[in-house]
Parts: structure tokens; sequence; C-alpha cells
């Protein structure tokens, strides 16, 4: 079934008035696929609310969509959070859609003092759109938060203050601390922190190891992995332990 993005903000007040597509969206039904009227849809807001629709309208620049159903998804019980150094690595878009797939509650980029390059103050519309291609891919009603840190681990760590297990994944061949399933099991939310190529300075691991901040410093294994196999086997693992 066909699945079409509308913000929340552009939801009608009651469950049986019309949805109205526009801009992108409406190009993209009405120019791109082709959608006739008579069609079931589907429709999603990002935080878990959807609904099946019959187009009821197509013009070059709307479309019009008559709700059959409305329902509302719960978030996953625990939340997961993967903040990520930044990086000029041309995978990030792939990784913003297997965030989607995996049900990660929110991405982050940070920079590191390794970083290349230097990060966006705020999150572009071109990864959020990344975001919901996953979301239409996969029929998610949830789209994660997107936040960037551009003063570096510090930020990273204040806002990361409430969350109860923080785990910073180190490449250090002495780390004998390995990441477990114990680790992910039960409650709690998680947030796993990812350096850069270069890795962490020395500074930033100072920060992370020591003992009250909060952190959990561990090791994926005897590989050095590249940061976006790192960071879906972090996703994968917390989606296993999570199901």
């Amino acid at each position: 079934m066909r699945s079409f993005y509308l913000d929340s903000s552009d939801w009608p007040e009651t469950p049986d008035e019309r949805l109205i597509l526009t801009g992108t969206e409406a190009h993209h039904a009405s120019r791109v696929i082709r959608v006739k009227v008579g069609e079931e849809v589907r429709v999603f807001d990002g935080i878990g609310r959807e609904a099946l629709a019959e187009v009821d309208y197509v013009g070059k620049n709307r479309v019009d969509l008559a709700p059959r159903e409305v329902r509302v998804s719960p978030p996953p019980a625990r939340s997961v959070t993967l903040a990520v150094a930044w990086t000029k690595a041309l995978r990030r878009s792939w990784l913003l859609e297997k965030a989607v797939e995996l049900e990660a509650s929110a991405v982050w980029f940070w920079q590191a003092d390794r970083s290349q390059g230097k990060i966006p103050d705020e999150p572009k519309e071109t990864w959020t759109a990344q975001l919901v291609a996953g979301a239409k891919q996969c029929e998610s009603a949830w789209v994660p938060a997107l936040r960037t840190f551009p003063k570096g681990f510090p930020e990273v760590a204040a806002a990361a203050a409430a969350i109860p297990k923080r785990f910073a994944l180190w490449e250090d061949p002495h780390q004998p601390r390995m990441l477990t399933a114990n680790d992910l099991d039960g409650p709690g939310d998680i947030l796993f922190v990812l350096g850069p190529e270069g890795g962490f300075s020395p500074k930033e691991e100072a920060l992370f190891t020591d003992a009250g901040s909060g952190f959990v410093p561990v090791s994926l294994g005897r590989r050095i992995l590249r940061w976006e196999t790192a960071a879906l086997l972090c996703l994968g693992l917390a989606f296993w332990s999570g199901s």
C-alpha cells in the first residue's frame, strides 16, 4: 500500500475531516505515483498516528484523502538513541533509513574532536526526508527525532543525563568490557555513543571513562568496525533484546 507523510500540525481536528496533501507529498502522489480517485493509501504523522484513507481528489498541487480508519500506534516500550560523531561519510542516508526500520527513537549527530568537517547547527530537512522514506518503506508510524550537537561530547552528556543506560562504544584494544545481552535486557532507555572514524580524542575518553559520568565504555569485539557497521550492530542488538 502506498504511504504518505503528513505533519501532525496539518491533521484536522476531527477524524472524519479530509486529509490534505500539499507540496512534495502531493507532487509525489499526483505526478510520480499517479494515485487514482478511489485508491486506498496509508498516511502517517511520524509520532504514532496513521490513517487508512481513500483518495478523494487529485490535483496538480493538492491531493485530498477521505480517512476510513485512524489509529494511534504506541511508541516502543523503551527508547533507543543513537549518537553518532559527525563524519563526511556518504552512508548517512542509509543509516537514517535503517534507524527507522530498527525502531530507534532518536538519532543524534555530534561534533567530535576528530570529526571530518563541521556539523550543521540544526538537522537538515533532507535528513528528515530520509527518515520519512524509511518509515514509508517499513510502514512505521514513528520517525526518530533528530538532533545535532555542535558543541561536542559535553553537550551530548548533558542531554543524556536522564537516560539510565549509556554506552560509549570504545575501540581501545585494552578495553576488556564487552557489550553483552544482559546490558540491554529489561526496561530502561538506552543511548549508544559512537566516535568518529579517527576514534575518540583523549579528552573525550577522559569524559566518558570518569567514574561519575554515567557512561559505560564497552567494546563490540576484537574487530575495528566502520562507524555505520557499529551503529547498525548496536541498533540490531537493542531491537533484538527488546523483542
